[in-house]
């Protein structure tokens, strides 16, 4: 993508943010304030030897610091420092997944924040075998993106690729939709904006392929990634039903 951080081979991060109207943009990196050069189409990119695990903020002219906001985690809430997360270190084994035909689906959806009196990715993956015994074969996560305060329905989340901190990390996450595949299951999540558009995201893979179609973000789960979006949200496409 051409903004947030991306882990380069060599370990090193490029952090990109897109800022048109600002005129300076300083990364903050640890106790580090570092200026990053403009580009022409007003992205400030800069490369350094931060690694996965870093945290940083942007400050813009000088004053606002504001977290990334196509920050991949946020270990302080909404407001914090974002977290630089390399997705291509998560190991996927779920390549014998190929989903499950849309005349098979019993969907069951839920909130991962009260399913559980953990609230958490773990402890849902611990309920996987019940809702299996249940007959469930897709699961439909409440939103997931990162909102204000620890505990919330989600749909005022702001943060679109950082999943909410309270529930567990990034890796937590890919962990829950690999399990799931393993017990047979799809799984799901569906976020929408504070408005009536809506944003939907599925976590699926059509029969007879678990190759990833369209474009995602590097190291999404290997199903297949379904953007449903609104205006100026990016999506691709498919031509398996989606709910809601």
């Amino acid at each position: 993508m051409p903004f947030g951080t991306e882990v380069l081979e060599d370990g090193r991060t490029r952090f990109s943010l897109w800022a048109p109207a600002a005129e300076t943009v300083n990364l903050i990196l640890g106790e580090d304030t570092i200026p990053m050069p403009r580009e022409e189409n007003g992205t400030f990119s800069l490369t350094t030897e931060a690694g996965a695990g870093a945290r940083y903020r942007f400050r813009i002219d000088g004053e606002q610091e504001v977290p990334d906001p196509a920050s991949r985690s946020q270990p302080e809430e909404v407001h914090g420092a974002s977290e630089v997360i390399d997705p291509g270190s998560f190991v996927w084994q779920d390549q014998h997944w190929e989903g499950r035909p849309w005349e098979e689906v019993v969907l069951y959806e839920l909130h991962v924040g009260t399913f559980t009196p953990e609230g958490t990715f773990a402890g849902f993956k611990e309920k996987l075998d019940y809702l299996v015994e249940l007959g469930v074969t897709a699961i439909e996560l409440m939103p997931l993106s990162e909102f204000p305060g620890r505990r919330n329905w989600g749909y005022d989340g702001v943060l679109p690729f950082a999943p909410e901190s309270a529930y567990g990390t990034p890796d937590d996450f890919k962990d829950l939709v690999q399990t799931a595949h393993d017990r047979a299951s799809s799984s799901s999540s569906m976020s929408y904006t504070t408005t009536s558009a809506q944003r939907a995201t599925t976590f699926r893979s059509t029969p007879r392929s678990s190759s990833p179609t369209g474009t995602t973000r590097r190291g999404e789960p290997r199903s297949t990634l379904t953007a449903r979006a609104a205006t100026g949200c990016a999506s691709t496409s498919s031509t398996t039903p989606s709910t809601g």
